[in-house]
């Protein structure tokens, strides 16, 4: 069910120790289909920014998303996404910037958990 797939996210994001504010929407779209919009502020004021569509009954759920990671002054700091623009590469269509929009490499689709995960593990705030 959807509603448990945004039920663990809201908690993930409730619980994580360096989130400082967020704005997230869920929007149901069918038992299994959901889209989730909106950003999450880390203590340091950095942000992430989300849009992800989710379909549980696929083997690959989610069939669009965009996870942009932005430090205080806007600039990227890394960006998963999906959009199929770089068909050379081995990931197709998913793929990761870094840095600048131009420095682009192969990614394996991940998850907004994951993302977390990696944004945790870059930030060790005390």
């Amino acid at each position: 069910m959807i509603e448990q797939y945004f039920d663990a996210l809201f908690s993930r994001v409730q619980s994580s120790p360096i989130v400082n504010a967020h704005n997230i929407s869920f929007d149901i779209r069918g038992l299994r289909v959901g889209f989730i919009r909106g950003a999450i502020t880390f203590i340091d004021q950095s942000e992430l920014h989300i849009r992800e569509l989710v379909d549980l009954a696929v083997p690959n759920p989610r069939i669009a998303y965009a996870y942009h990671y932005q430090n205080l002054s806007h600039q990227l700091i890394f960006r998963y996404d999906n959009t199929p623009h770089f068909p050379d590469l081995s990931t197709f269509p998913h793929h990761k910037h870094v840095d600048n929009e131009n420095n682009v490499i192969e990614s394996l689709p991940l998850n907004i958990f994951e993302v977390l995960d990696e944004i945790e593990m870059l930030n060790r705030w005390d």
